[in-house]
Order: C-alpha cells, then structure tokens, then sequence
C-alpha cells in the first residue's frame, strides 16, 4: 500500500482557503438574518466534514453521523419532515456503520472502492423514481413545504447513504445531483424563509467539495485496481 501524502497540495489550500470564507460568510448571514446560533451550529461542523468528503477521507462518515442529530432538529424546525426522518432515521445510523465498514476496509485515509454493474443502476433509478412520486403525494398531506425538492434531495441523499456504505464510487455522482437540487431547495426558501441564508452559502461550499470528492473516488478506484492487477 502506497503512503499517504503529508504535503499540502493546491487542491487542499483551496479547500482550506474556502473553508474559512464559507464560515465566514455563515457567521455574517446567520447574524444579517438573526438566525438561531444553534440552527447554524452544524453547518460549523460541517465544514470539516465536507473536508474531508472532498478526500473520500472515511471519517467524514464518523463525524456526519453524529452531526446528522443536529441537523434533524433544524429540519424539523422548519417543517422539513422528509429531511427530518431521513437524518434521523437513516443519515445518523448509516454513516456510523459506514465508518466501521470502511475502517475494516481501509486504503491509506478511504476505503477500497467498487463499482455497480449497469443492471443495478438502472433498478436503483426505477426505484429512486417510484419513491418520488410516492413522497411528493405523500408529504402535502403532512403539512410538508416544498415538498418534491425536499422528497428528491432526501431520497437520492439515502441512495447516497447505502452506496457510500458499500463503498461503490457511484455514490460521488449521486451526491453531486443531490448537491444541486440542495442548492435549488434553499434558493427557493431563501423568499419565505431569509434566514436560511446560512445554509444556501454551506450548499454551494458542500457542492465544490462534493465535485473534488469525485474525481478524488476516480483516482482511488484507478490507483487500487493499479495495485491489485498482477505486475
């Protein structure tokens, strides 16, 4: 196995660099806005752990799980029931099985990455389009907001949860769809609800973090086949 890197490369002081205007900019907004410290308190958080997911690094699952309790009260909050359930119920578990199964299968700070087959791609798209359409009917009847952008970021987010469980690479590109229907559905609270600011700024930091994440996977998944393949 190959060692780690220990020098700061462009990519990493660009992350930092952004990681220090994003929190900035959060702290600026949340006070504009005068929103509760405490509803702002994850995406603080967050920003380490976007971090570390732009490294495929595994323990942004450890630190996402317990974060995810946090952001189930915010989503609450705002009567966000899908995203609420879904953060409680299966991004706070998830993540933390995640990590002891990548930490089981360790390569050098990730995991050893697969890929699915174009047969399961095409079921979990039928089945990611049939939940949809269920949850949009479903949550008006709740008093839900928003309910089809709320439905589809929570949805695929739990595809994106079981994929990076089992450590299939598709999971980068799974979050990057997620990253902009995430931005669209804080975009459109921004008219109602001004001080969600806070958490449109985290979404585009999340977003650019989420695209290196990807290319990040591709070389992982690359250089571990390159080790695994006789010489």
């Amino acid at each position: 196995m190959l060692k780690e890197k220990t020098a700061l490369s462009k990519k990493d002081i660009f992350i930092y660099i952004l990681m220090a205007l994003t929190g900035i900019l959060i702290t600026v907004t949340g006070i504009y806005y005068k929103q509760s410290f405490l509803r702002i308190l994850p995406l603080y958080n967050s920003l380490v752990i976007a971090m570390l997911q732009s490294r495929v690094n595994r323990y942004s699952n450890l630190l996402g799980s317990i974060n995810s309790l946090l952001y189930a009260a915010v989503y609450f909050y705002y009567n966000l029931y899908a995203s609420f359930f879904s953060a409680l119920l299966f991004s706070f578990p998830m993540q933390m099985i995640t990590f002891i199964r990548w930490n089981k299968n360790k390569w050098q700070s990730s995991t050893v990455l697969k890929k699915l087959t174009w047969n399961k791609r095409f079921i979990l798209l039928a089945v990611y389009g049939i939940l949809l359409l269920a949850m949009w009917k479903i949550l008006p009847l709740l008093g839900a907001e928003y309910a089809f952008l709320d439905s589809a970021t929570n949805i695929l987010g739990v595809f994106v949860l079981f994929l990076t469980m089992f450590a299939y690479i598709e999971y980068t590109t799974c979050m990057i769809i997620n990253g902009i229907i995430g931005i669209v559905l804080y975009v459109a609270m921004l008219e109602k609800s001004p001080e969600t600011a806070p958490y449109l700024v985290f979404s585009v930091y999340s977003f650019i973090c989420i695209c290196f994440a990807y290319f990040e996977a591709k070389r992982l998944y690359k250089e571990q086949n390159k080790a695994e393949s006789p010489s």
